[in-house]
């Protein structure tokens, strides 16, 4: 195990009902002026906005709305927050949403205090200061409502890239899993991918003794099997949906990644295609992530692979042909895939992505990618292609 140094303040108020407390942790962190930020018309028509935007103002606290994030949140909400935050002197943030709402916030957040373009935290900078944030999720996904990350699509140039610092970390975040239950069958299997794909991120490593971080990073994945087909079948199962949920935190608060070097290709490689064809990120992974597995068993020891199908998805192994044992693994994730009605291809996905497009886009060059196993501009349009005929 390497060393590490691993700091994650962010406090947790967890349960059924408990955003109507979210006026009161605004005031125990500090806020007074508040925006509050969301995507559609769902948290407004559900009465979710009014909750909360209502026990803000019983803490005498001004409060005022920004809508209209979508998914892959883009630059030019992050801008136009910046501005109204700045006119109105706001010193606080709640995002009331998902990863995308979280991740705008947390961007705007980033901004108001900085005399240059926020995108500079998003390609050469780290911020040193950023206005608070709160969290009321509505998606057990991204687990941004724990992470020091954020995610933005720059309209001009379709990149999106990732931003990371502890000061944008959430001073709370609001959990109620029952929030959740109304969310469309193809949202919620996103996000049980998401969550299985950022343990996947971690587990793929070189880095040798991180028994302990491989077991909890297996029993995550095991979960989310059990309660992915559970909350499938029954979308009320209020203790399968707390269990997503709080998992989706520990899969990227990085509390089961400390200790050792991480992987994130297919992170990179769905990065490109969502940006590019405006697909759930979730089911980009679910057609990325099983095409990176399978070129990876035949390019590494694949000893990882084997690990994985054996404790997690419960393949016999193979003594004399290990690697035999790792693609029956594939094919078992992808088969939980299917359960969930997950896309395993672009057909599938919807979409006809100019493959060529997408490996210039993911800029390596004539260099190497770091990584489980590294990666060329070959190896990214070999496993581009294994995505479309999968």
């Amino acid at each position: 195990m390497n060393s590490f140094d691993f700091y994650s303040p962010t406090y947790f108020v967890f349960g059924k009902d408990r955003e109507n407390d979210t006026g009161k942790y605004v005031t125990k962190f500090g806020g007074s002026r508040v925006m509050v930020v969301y995507g559609g018309n769902s948290a407004k028509k559900s009465g979710l906005l009014d909750r909360v935007m209502d026990s803000i103002k019983a803490e005498g606290h001004y409060v005022i709305e920004l809508g209209g994030v979508k998914s892959n949140p883009k630059s030019g909400t992050v801008y136009e927050g910046i501005e109204i935050c700045r006119k109105e002197g706001i010193d606080f943030l709640i995002a009331v949403g998902g990863g995308s709402v979280i991740d705008t916030a947390k961007s705007i957040a980033m901004g108001v205090p900085y005399d240059g373009d926020f995108w500079d935290f998003f390609s050469c900078k780290c911020p040193d200061t950023a206005l608070p944030v709160g969290v009321v999720l509505t998606l057990a996904a991204s687990g941004s409502e724990g992470s020091p990350n954020a995610i933005i699509t720059n309209e001009k140039t379709l990149d999106k890239c990732a931003a990371e610092a502890d000061c944008i970390r959430p001073k709370f975040s609001v959990m109620n899993p029952a929030l959740t239950q109304s969310l469309p069958p193809f949202q919620t299997a996103c996000g049980v991918t998401d969550i299985i794909s950022h343990a996947l991120e971690r587990y793929f490593t070189n880095t040798p003794g991180v028994e302990t971080t491989d077991r909890l990073l297996e029993g995550v994945v095991l979960s989310m099997l059990h309660e992915g087909r559970t909350v499938m079948k029954n979308p009320d199962d209020f203790d399968a949906r707390a269990n997503i949920m709080w998992a989706g935190m520990v899969c990227h608060n990085d509390i089961m990644g400390v200790g050792r070097k991480q992987d994130w290709n297919s992170h990179h490689l769905e990065h490109v295609l969502s940006a590019v064809y405006n697909c759930a990120h979730g089911a980009g992974l679910a057609v990325i992530m099983p095409a990176w597995m399978s070129y990876c068993i035949e390019h590494s020891d694949a000893k990882r692979f084997t690990q994985l199908a054996v404790r997690v998805f419960g393949c016999q192994l193979d003594i004399d042909n290990p690697k035999r044992t790792a693609r029956e693994g594939v094919e078992a994730f992808k088969s939980f895939l299917k359960e969930l009605n997950m896309p395993l291809n672009y057909a599938e996905l919807g979409i006809d992505p100019d493959i060529e497009k997408m490996v210039e886009m993911n800029n390596v060059g004539d260099g190497v990618t770091g990584g489980y196993v590294g990666l060329t501009s070959d190896a990214i349009r070999e496993i581009y292609e294994i995505a479309k005929n999968q």
